[in-house]
Protein backbone atom coordinates (compact mmCIF):
# COMPACT_ATOMS: atom_id res chain seq x y z
CA UNK A 1 0.00 0.00 0.00
CA UNK A 2 2.86 2.48 0.90
CA UNK A 3 4.23 1.93 -2.41
CA UNK A 4 0.58 2.53 -4.34
CA UNK A 5 0.47 5.67 -2.10
CA UNK A 6 3.83 6.78 -3.21
CA UNK A 7 2.95 5.85 -6.66
CA UNK A 8 -0.38 8.46 -6.30
CA UNK A 9 1.66 11.21 -4.65
CA UNK A 10 4.11 11.08 -7.73
CA UNK A 11 1.19 11.63 -10.01
CA UNK A 12 -0.30 14.39 -8.16
CA UNK A 13 2.45 16.35 -8.37
CA UNK A 14 3.46 15.55 -11.97
CA UNK A 15 1.06 18.19 -13.23
CA UNK A 16 0.81 21.47 -11.47
CA UNK A 17 -2.85 21.57 -10.99
CA UNK A 18 -2.29 20.60 -7.29
CA UNK A 19 -0.59 24.81 -7.58
CA UNK A 20 -3.63 25.93 -8.98
CA UNK A 21 -6.45 24.12 -6.82
CA UNK A 22 -3.74 25.07 -3.92
CA UNK A 23 -3.90 29.16 -5.57
CA UNK A 24 -7.82 28.87 -5.61
CA UNK A 25 -8.29 27.56 -1.92
CA UNK A 26 -6.14 30.39 -0.90
CA UNK A 27 -8.09 32.54 -2.96
CA UNK A 28 -11.60 31.78 -1.84
CA UNK A 29 -10.61 31.99 1.75
CA UNK A 30 -9.15 35.85 1.42
CA UNK A 31 -12.50 36.79 -0.26
CA UNK A 32 -14.60 35.11 1.96
CA UNK A 33 -12.96 36.34 5.20
CA UNK A 34 -12.52 40.08 3.49
CA UNK A 35 -16.10 39.92 3.23
CA UNK A 36 -16.90 38.76 6.54
CA UNK A 37 -14.72 41.55 8.05
CA UNK A 38 -15.23 44.09 5.94
CA UNK A 39 -19.34 43.57 6.69
CA UNK A 40 -18.63 43.37 10.44
CA UNK A 41 -21.28 45.75 12.20
CA UNK A 42 -22.82 46.76 9.09
CA UNK A 43 -26.30 47.55 8.91
CA UNK A 44 -28.55 44.96 8.23
CA UNK A 45 -26.06 41.69 8.57
CA UNK A 46 -27.29 38.72 10.42
CA UNK A 47 -24.22 37.51 11.08
CA UNK A 48 -22.74 37.81 14.67
CA UNK A 49 -20.05 40.90 15.31
CA UNK A 50 -16.32 39.28 15.06
CA UNK A 51 -16.23 40.87 18.58
CA UNK A 52 -18.26 37.88 19.86
CA UNK A 53 -16.88 34.07 19.72
CA UNK A 54 -19.65 33.38 17.44
CA UNK A 55 -18.51 35.70 14.97
CA UNK A 56 -14.69 35.09 15.29
CA UNK A 57 -15.87 31.28 14.86
CA UNK A 58 -17.43 32.03 11.49
CA UNK A 59 -14.61 34.16 10.59
CA UNK A 60 -12.13 31.36 10.47
CA UNK A 61 -15.10 28.62 9.50
CA UNK A 62 -15.21 30.31 6.44
CA UNK A 63 -12.05 28.80 5.49
CA UNK A 64 -13.90 25.43 5.03
CA UNK A 65 -15.68 27.25 1.85
CA UNK A 66 -12.18 26.04 -0.07
CA UNK A 67 -13.31 22.39 0.44
CA UNK A 68 -14.56 23.12 -3.44
CA UNK A 69 -11.24 22.77 -4.41
CA UNK A 70 -10.10 19.76 -2.82
CA UNK A 71 -13.15 18.08 -3.93
CA UNK A 72 -12.36 18.64 -7.37
CA UNK A 73 -8.72 17.97 -7.44
CA UNK A 74 -9.86 14.27 -6.10
CA UNK A 75 -12.68 14.07 -8.79
CA UNK A 76 -9.66 14.51 -11.56
CA UNK A 77 -7.14 12.57 -9.54
CA UNK A 78 -9.45 9.56 -10.33
CA UNK A 79 -11.44 10.66 -13.80
CA UNK A 80 -8.17 11.46 -15.19
CA UNK A 81 -7.42 8.27 -15.40
CA UNK A 82 -10.29 7.27 -17.59
CA UNK A 83 -10.48 10.47 -19.27
CA UNK A 84 -6.18 9.74 -20.63
CA UNK A 85 -6.80 5.96 -20.84
CA UNK A 86 -3.92 5.47 -18.18
CA UNK A 87 -6.35 3.27 -16.22
CA UNK A 88 -5.71 -0.06 -18.25
CA UNK A 89 -2.15 0.24 -17.37
CA UNK A 90 -2.76 1.23 -13.89
CA UNK A 91 -5.10 -1.89 -13.29
CA UNK A 92 -2.91 -4.43 -15.00
CA UNK A 93 0.14 -2.88 -13.06
CA UNK A 94 -1.79 -3.43 -9.65
CA UNK A 95 -4.58 -5.75 -10.54
CA UNK A 96 -6.54 -5.65 -7.17
CA UNK A 97 -8.69 -2.57 -8.25
CA UNK A 98 -9.74 -2.17 -4.51
CA UNK A 99 -6.31 -1.18 -3.73
CA UNK A 100 -5.81 0.94 -6.05
CA UNK A 101 -9.07 3.21 -5.34
CA UNK A 102 -7.87 3.00 -1.35
CA UNK A 103 -4.50 4.22 -2.56
CA UNK A 104 -6.00 7.19 -4.02
CA UNK A 105 -8.40 7.92 -0.99
CA UNK A 106 -5.37 7.71 1.40
CA UNK A 107 -3.06 9.91 -1.03
CA UNK A 108 -5.60 12.87 -1.52
CA UNK A 109 -6.97 12.78 1.80
CA UNK A 110 -3.12 14.22 2.87
CA UNK A 111 -3.55 16.15 -0.16
CA UNK A 112 -6.76 17.54 1.72
CA UNK A 113 -4.94 17.59 4.82
CA UNK A 114 -2.20 19.73 3.47
CA UNK A 115 -4.57 22.16 1.91
CA UNK A 116 -6.13 22.38 5.09
CA UNK A 117 -3.09 23.24 7.04
CA UNK A 118 -2.05 26.00 4.19
CA UNK A 119 -5.63 28.01 4.53
CA UNK A 120 -5.90 28.12 7.97
CA UNK A 121 -2.43 29.47 8.18
CA UNK A 122 -3.07 31.87 5.61
CA UNK A 123 -6.82 32.49 7.35
CA UNK A 124 -4.66 33.29 10.80
CA UNK A 125 -1.90 35.70 9.13
CA UNK A 126 -4.92 37.57 7.25
CA UNK A 127 -7.39 37.56 10.31
CA UNK A 128 -5.08 38.83 13.06
CA UNK A 129 -3.82 41.96 11.67
CA UNK A 130 -6.74 43.04 10.12
CA UNK A 131 -8.61 42.55 13.33
CA UNK A 132 -5.87 44.29 15.79
CA UNK A 133 -6.59 47.11 13.06
CA UNK A 134 -10.51 47.26 13.83
CA UNK A 135 -9.54 47.19 18.39
CA UNK A 136 -10.70 43.15 18.24
CA UNK A 137 -9.17 41.42 20.70
CA UNK A 138 -8.91 37.73 19.88
CA UNK A 139 -7.17 34.40 21.10
CA UNK A 140 -6.21 31.80 19.19
CA UNK A 141 -6.75 29.62 22.03
CA UNK A 142 -10.39 30.43 22.57
CA UNK A 143 -14.16 30.92 22.03
CA UNK A 144 -14.20 27.56 20.04
CA UNK A 145 -11.57 28.80 17.48
CA UNK A 146 -9.36 25.84 17.33
CA UNK A 147 -12.46 23.75 17.27
CA UNK A 148 -12.93 25.82 13.54
CA UNK A 149 -9.35 25.97 12.74
CA UNK A 150 -8.90 22.04 13.51
CA UNK A 151 -12.85 21.61 11.85
CA UNK A 152 -11.51 22.99 8.22
CA UNK A 153 -8.70 21.05 8.48
CA UNK A 154 -10.83 17.88 8.52
CA UNK A 155 -13.33 18.96 6.55
CA UNK A 156 -11.01 19.83 3.67
CA UNK A 157 -9.51 16.12 4.35
CA UNK A 158 -12.82 14.60 3.75
CA UNK A 159 -13.84 16.86 0.58
CA UNK A 160 -10.79 14.93 -0.55
CA UNK A 161 -12.29 12.10 0.09
CA UNK A 162 -15.53 12.74 -1.62
CA UNK A 163 -13.82 13.85 -4.55
CA UNK A 164 -12.38 10.53 -5.17
CA UNK A 165 -15.59 8.75 -4.17
CA UNK A 166 -17.69 10.68 -6.87
CA UNK A 167 -14.94 10.51 -9.16
CA UNK A 168 -14.83 6.81 -8.92
CA UNK A 169 -18.92 6.35 -9.54
CA UNK A 170 -19.11 8.69 -12.39
CA UNK A 171 -15.69 8.48 -13.82
CA UNK A 172 -16.62 11.44 -16.94
CA UNK A 173 -14.38 13.85 -15.36
CA UNK A 174 -16.83 16.85 -16.82
CA UNK A 175 -20.07 15.42 -15.52
CA UNK A 176 -18.59 15.09 -12.28
CA UNK A 177 -17.44 18.52 -11.63
CA UNK A 178 -20.23 20.21 -12.98
CA UNK A 179 -22.44 18.10 -11.04
CA UNK A 180 -20.69 18.43 -7.76
CA UNK A 181 -20.72 22.49 -8.35
CA UNK A 182 -24.02 22.33 -9.08
CA UNK A 183 -24.59 20.51 -6.10
CA UNK A 184 -22.60 22.84 -3.84
CA UNK A 185 -23.60 26.35 -5.28
CA UNK A 186 -27.26 25.18 -6.21
CA UNK A 187 -28.66 22.28 -4.45
CA UNK A 188 -27.16 23.33 -0.96
CA UNK A 189 -27.86 27.02 -1.24
CA UNK A 190 -31.75 26.24 -2.16
CA UNK A 191 -31.45 24.04 0.98
CA UNK A 192 -29.87 26.52 3.21
CA UNK A 193 -32.43 28.84 2.25
CA UNK A 194 -35.85 27.27 1.46
CA UNK A 195 -37.57 27.50 4.78
CA UNK A 196 -39.38 24.38 3.90
CA UNK A 197 -35.96 22.22 3.84
CA UNK A 198 -33.85 24.43 5.70
CA UNK A 199 -34.63 22.43 8.60
CA UNK A 200 -33.21 19.21 6.58
CA UNK A 201 -29.94 21.31 5.58
CA UNK A 202 -27.76 20.25 8.63
CA UNK A 203 -27.87 17.15 7.50
CA UNK A 204 -26.43 17.82 3.98
CA UNK A 205 -22.56 17.39 3.45
CA UNK A 206 -22.51 21.50 3.64
CA UNK A 207 -24.20 21.58 6.27
CA UNK A 208 -22.43 19.06 8.25
CA UNK A 209 -19.10 20.79 7.30
CA UNK A 210 -20.70 23.74 9.25
CA UNK A 211 -21.42 22.17 12.26
CA UNK A 212 -18.00 20.44 12.15
CA UNK A 213 -15.95 23.99 12.07
CA UNK A 214 -18.41 25.56 14.77
CA UNK A 215 -20.07 28.38 12.64
CA UNK A 216 -23.43 29.43 13.20
CA UNK A 217 -25.91 30.27 9.99
CA UNK A 218 -28.47 32.82 10.57
CA UNK A 219 -31.95 30.82 10.39
CA UNK A 220 -30.50 27.41 10.11
CA UNK A 221 -30.03 25.03 13.28
CA UNK A 222 -26.86 22.93 13.03
CA UNK A 223 -25.85 19.96 14.38
CA UNK A 224 -23.20 19.71 17.62
CA UNK A 225 -19.66 20.04 16.02
CA UNK A 226 -18.62 16.18 17.03
CA UNK A 227 -22.27 15.19 15.28
CA UNK A 228 -21.22 17.23 12.02
CA UNK A 229 -17.95 15.80 11.89
CA UNK A 230 -18.62 12.05 12.37
CA UNK A 231 -21.32 13.03 9.59
CA UNK A 232 -19.23 14.29 7.36
CA UNK A 233 -16.91 11.30 7.32
CA UNK A 234 -19.87 8.76 7.04
CA UNK A 235 -20.45 10.50 3.33
CA UNK A 236 -16.98 10.10 2.91
CA UNK A 237 -16.31 6.48 3.57
CA UNK A 238 -19.98 5.59 1.62
CA UNK A 239 -18.83 7.61 -1.31
CA UNK A 240 -15.18 5.94 -1.19
CA UNK A 241 -16.38 2.60 -0.26
CA UNK A 242 -19.13 3.01 -3.20
CA UNK A 243 -16.35 3.81 -5.92
CA UNK A 244 -14.01 1.54 -4.95
CA UNK A 245 -16.70 -1.48 -4.81
CA UNK A 246 -18.05 -0.25 -8.59
CA UNK A 247 -13.88 -0.17 -9.66
CA UNK A 248 -14.02 -3.11 -9.07
CA UNK A 249 -16.52 -4.41 -11.08
CA UNK A 250 -16.83 -2.08 -13.65
CA UNK A 251 -15.50 -2.32 -17.61
CA UNK A 252 -12.43 -0.05 -17.84
CA UNK A 253 -12.53 -0.04 -21.47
Amino acid sequence: MIRLVGGEVRKLFTTRLWLWMALGAIAVTAMFMSFTVALDGAEGNPSPPLSTPEGQRNLFGVAGASGVFVLILGIIGITGEFRHQTVTPTFLATPHRGRVVTAKVLTYALAGIAYGLVVVAFAIALALPWLAAKDIDISLSANGIPGALGGTVAGLAVYAVLGVGVGALVRNQIAAIVGSLVYLFVIEAFAASLPTIRDYYKYFPGGANSALTGTTQPGTTLLEPWQGGALLVAYGVVFAFAGSWLAVRRDVS
